[in-house]
Order: structure tokens, then C-alpha cells, then sequence
């Protein structure tokens, strides 16, 4: 396993060095590859963040001793072989029956960086190749950062490192999700009294015969020459013709004497 510790590390991707033939290109991601000593298995796990800003998370475990071993969620693949040719090179296959759906070739460059090159073969037996680059996130890990370091292996006071880097990490990462989360719920709520100002402006340019009550529903008409109307009456009460050209929308006066849609 002495080949496994080149590439155990948190990656963090270059997304403008990419190059995606299948899926969509992401706006960031980390890929972290680590060893459990009582399965003596590789644990890699994925987090991406689309331009879009969708999140994904994906994660799997494997023995790299070259045999082929069957996974225990087959929704993606059935099996999967891991094996290191050298020690720059790491390669992970999934299988479905006797076919490798998804070849994942994880590569060291000789700047240190991590290349990871994707071959997917879809139904038609067609070919699609992601190619991805990462480089090391700022770690206390005591593993080489390039091909040309010493392997070292880690001892208690690296591992506790690595603990605690973890933990900030998880903590951290929770709480910028925290303001993300606000800062997404102040822009719905902005929009919505944005929403609420535009209808507003057209209620007060149009014309009210009366004098509304806060938390009453009216009715918002459109006339022939454009301008539009407040009503007391809805559509249904006019029976099977409004006598307006459109009705636009039913509406409440709120206490801040702004309008809403209802």
C-alpha cells in the first residue's frame, strides 16, 4: 500500500483546466482520497457545486489489490477492480456483468498535481472522456505533496493534525452553507418586496373609488385604454363577462401599505 500515499489527500479542481464531454462542467469541487486501515480499502468521496450552484456528493470505498469485487449500492455499477501500477498511477474500473462502464485513471503529475481522467461507455458502446485537474488543499497531512517526495508515513501527532484540520474543515463548511442559506432567503424575501413595490405602483396609478381596508382582498382589472381599475367585485361576480378588458390578479392591502398578490 505504500503507492496509496502519494495520492491520500484532500484535492480541490482547477475548473477551468477541464474537459467534459458528458455531464456539465462544475464551478468547484473536492476530491479526497484516504485509507482505512481496518479494511485496508481506499475511500474516495466527491463534492461538486454545478454553475448552476446545485450541490452534488458522491462517495464509495475500494480494496486496490486488483481483483474485482462487488459493490454494495449497483445502481451505477455492479463491481469494481482498483489497482495501482506504480506509484503515479491510480486506476479504479466499474463493472456491469463482464463490461467496464467507467474507467477513473487518478494520475500524479510532475508538478504534483492530480489528473484525473474519466472513460465512460454508454449504451451504444460509445466512448465519453472527462478530464479533470486538482491540486492539494492547504493540509498538515504527512504525505509528499509530489511524485519526487519521500513516502512518509503517518505518525500520532499527524494523525491528530489531520483530525483537527478535519473538524475546523466540517465546521467551517457548515457554517458558510449557514450564510449562504440567509443570503438566499434575503434575496427571495428582496424580490418579493420588489414584487410587491412594481404591483403597488400600479394599484396607486389606477383607479380607486373607495377606500381599501389593510388584510381586505380586492380585484385588479385592466380597461380598453390600458389604465387599470380596483374593484370590490370579482371576476365571478361579474357573471360570464367582466366588463374590462383583463383581469389581472386578486389583491390584499398589507400593513405596510404595500400591495400582494392573493
Amino acid at each position: 500500500m505504500t503507492d496509496a500515499y502519494n495520492f491520500l489527500a484532500a484535492w480541490q479542481l482547477f475548473p477551468e483546466k477541464g474537459t467534459y464531454e458528458y455531464g456539465s462542467r462544475p464551478k468547484s469541487g473536492i476530491y479526497r482520497i484516504g485509507f482505512s486501515n481496518s479494511q485496508k480499502a481506499i475511500q474516495v468521496s466527491m463534492n461538486w457545486v454545478t454553475l448552476e450552484d446545485h450541490a452534488f456528493a458522491s462517495e464509495f470505498t475500494v480494496v486496490p489489490d486488483g481483483e474485482i469485487h462487488a459493490l454494495p449500492d449497483p445502481e451505477t455499477a455492479e463491481k469494481a477492480r482498483a489497482y495501482f501500477p506504480d506509484s503515479t498511477h491510480f486506476i479504479i474500473e466499474f463493472f456491469r456483468g463482464d463490461r467496464v462502464v467507467l474507467e477513473v485513471n487518478h494520475e500524479i503529475t510532475p508538478q504534483g498535481y492530480l489528473k484525473i481522467v474519466q472513460r465512460r461507455t454508454v449504451d451504444n458502446g460509445e466512448v465519453a472522456t472527462n478530464s479533470e485537474y486538482y491540486h492539494k488543499q492547504l493540509s498538515v497531512l504527512p504525505y509528499s505533496a509530489s511524485v519526487s517526495g519521500a513516502v512518509i508515513r503517518p505518525n500520532e501527532e499527524g494523525l491528530i493534525r489531520h483530525h483537527a484540520l478535519k473538524a475546523m474543515e466540517e465546521q467551517t463548511n457548515m457554517q458558510l452553507t449557514q450564510i449562504r442559506q440567509q443570503i438566499e432567503l434575503l434575496a427571495i424575501q428582496a424580490k418579493e418586496i420588489q414584487q410587491r413595490k412594481e404591483l403597488s405602483m400600479i394599484i396607486y396609478d389606477a383607479r380607486l373609488s373607495f377606500s381599501p381596508v389593510i388584510g381586505q382582498t380586492y380585484y385588479l382589472y385592466q380597461k380598453e385604454d390600458g389604465s387599470h381599475l380596483v374593484s370590490m367585485v370579482s371576476p365571478k361576480e361579474w357573471g360570464q363577462k367582466i366588463p374590462f378588458k383583463a383581469f389581472v390578479a386578486a389583491v390584499k392591502l398589507l400593513a405596510d401599505h404595500t400591495w400582494q398578490e392573493v
